[in-house]
C-alpha cells in the first residue's frame, strides 16, 4: 500500500492576462498550497479501479464524475498507457476537500494519483508526469510542483516562489458548487496587464500588503452568480488578526490570512459555529515539499 495526500492548491492572486486563439485563457497566479486536502491510498490489483469515501464523496457522485471520466482514473490511465505496463491498482481516494470550490481539489487528486502510481509502479520519470499533466488540466502541472509557485501562460510555465514568509490560511466554503467555466463565460471587462511576482516579502503583514496591490479577476464573476461568497468574505474580515480576505481560484472557496497560528484555528472554529452548513478550515502555507 502507497499512501499520496493532495493538499488544497490557493490562488493568492488570479490576472487573467488575455485569450489564445484556441480559446485556453493565458493567467498570472500566486499560488501556495495549504496543508488540508485529500488522501489517495494505492494497492495492488488485477485493473485499475477507484472507491471514493470521505465527507464530500456524495458530492462527487452528485455530479456524475464518479464514473469512467473521473479524474483519478483519467490520469492512473495516462500514466499506464504511457509506461506501457500492464500492472493494475485500486485507488482509494478519502474525499475531504469539497467539490467544484476553486481549491484544484480535482487537479490536486490527479496530481496525487500520477505521484502515488509513479512511486507504487517504481517509475521515475518528473518530466513524462509533467507532460501527462498538463494534458489532463491547467491546475495540474503546478499541484504536481508542490510549492509555493508563481504560474502563467495555461498554468505550464511555474516557477518556485522560495521566499514567501510563513503564513496560516482559513479557507471557507459557503457549501455551493462553482463551474469554473460557468465563471470564465460570465467574467467581463478588459484584460489585466502582465504583473510579474519579483522580490520578497519578510513578513505575513508584508505579504499581505503586497497582496492587497493584487486581486482575482473572477471574483467579480463568482460573486454574481453565488452572491453568498460575498458573506463568507465579510466573515473571514470580521475574525480577530485576519490581514486579508480573498476568493481563490474560481471559488467559492475564499481565504483568509493570518499571521498567528492560533487566531486562525480560532476564527475557523468561530466561522464553522455560526455557518454549521459552511465548510471552514485553518493550515499553514506549505514550504516547496511534495505530499
Amino acid at each position: 500500500m502507497h499512501r499520496c495526500l493532495a493538499w488544497a492548491k490557493v490562488n493568492l492572486t488570479l490576472h487573467i492576462t488575455g485569450r489564445r486563439t484556441d480559446g485556453y485563457h493565458e493567467l498570472e497566479s500566486l499560488v501556495v498550497f495549504a496543508g488540508v486536502g485529500d488522501t489517495l491510498e494505492f494497492n495492488p490489483a488485477a485493473d485499475l479501479t477507484l472507491s471514493i469515501t470521505g465527507p464530500f464523496a456524495p458530492a462527487i457522485a452528485a455530479t456524475g464524475s464518479a464514473d469512467e471520466d473521473n479524474l483519478v482514473l483519467r490520469a492512473a490511465r495516462s500514466l499506464r498507457a504511457r509506461l506501457g505496463i500492464a500492472d493494475g491498482a485500486h485507488i482509494r481516494l478519502e474525499k475531504c476537500l469539497p467539490v467544484a470550490a476553486g481549491i484544484g481539489g480535482g487537479s490536486a487528486d490527479a496530481a496525487a494519483t500520477l505521484l502515488g502510481l509513479a512511486a507504487f509502479w517504481g517509475a521515475d520519470d518528473a518530466a513524462l508526469l509533467r507532460e501527462i499533466g498538463l494534458g489532463l488540466g491547467a491546475d495540474v502541472p503546478v499541484c504536481l510542483a508542490g510549492g509555493p509557485s508563481y504560474v502563467s501562460g495555461i498554468g505550464e510555465r511555474i516557477v518556485p516562489v522560495p521566499d514567501l514568509p510563513p503564513v496560516w490560511l482559513v479557507l471557507a466554503n459557503p457549501g455551493l458548487p462553482l463551474a469554473t467555466g460557468a465563471v470564465f463565460a460570465a467574467r467581463e471587462g478588459a484584460f489585466s496587464a502582465p504583473q510579474p511576482w519579483t522580490g520578497s516579502t519578510a513578513t505575513a503583514a508584508d505579504l499581505a500588503a503586497r497582496l492587497a496591490m493584487c486581486h482575482n479577476d473572477l471574483e467579480p464573476a463568482a460573486r454574481c452568480l453565488v452572491p453568498e461568497i460575498d458573506d463568507v468574505l465579510t466573515g473571514l474580515l470580521a475574525t480577530d488578526g485576519c490581514l486579508l480576505a480573498r476568493m481563490s481560484g474560481s471559488g467559492a472557496t475564499c481565504f483568509g490570512l493570518y499571521a498567528d497560528p492560533a487566531l486562525a484555528r480560532a476564527a475557523a472554529a468561530a466561522i464553522g459555529e455560526r455557518r454549521p452548513t459552511w465548510w471552514a478550515a485553518a493550515a499553514p502555507a506549505l514550504g516547496r515539499t511534495k505530499a
